[in-house]
């Protein structure tokens, strides 16, 4: 049985690595979901929470609103423990984005 679209976003956030983050659009670009980012957002808003959801970011390397966590205060405390640094409030891909997915 294939897993669904979520199982499959659920799998590659599982894989991102300690101190690394990715984008909405990069996961459902590796999906083969070229413009799903908001789909992966839907999947990223119901995910378990024994996964690294807070390692999933914008496009512009910012936290999303969620509702279990608003103004991304918590999912900022989880990155900033792995050394992931913001700068006005935004994360440089350049740095600390993963590119493999």
């Amino acid at each position: 049985m294939t897993p669904s679209f979520f199982e499959q976003v659920y799998a590659v956030v599982a894989r991102i690595p300690y101190g690394r983050v990715v984008t909405y659009g990069q996961i459902a670009l590796h999906l083969g979901k070229p413009g799903a980012a908001r789909t992966v957002g839907w999947a990223m808003a119901e995910c378990p929470d024994h996964l690294p959801w807070h390692r999933v970011v914008n496009a512009q390397g910012r936290i999303s609103r969620r509702a279990y966590d608003p103004l991304g205060w918590r999912q900022q405390a989880l990155l900033e423990q792995e050394g992931v640094r913001f700068v006005e409030g935004r994360i440089d891909l350049d740095v600390y984005g993963w590119d493999g997915i």
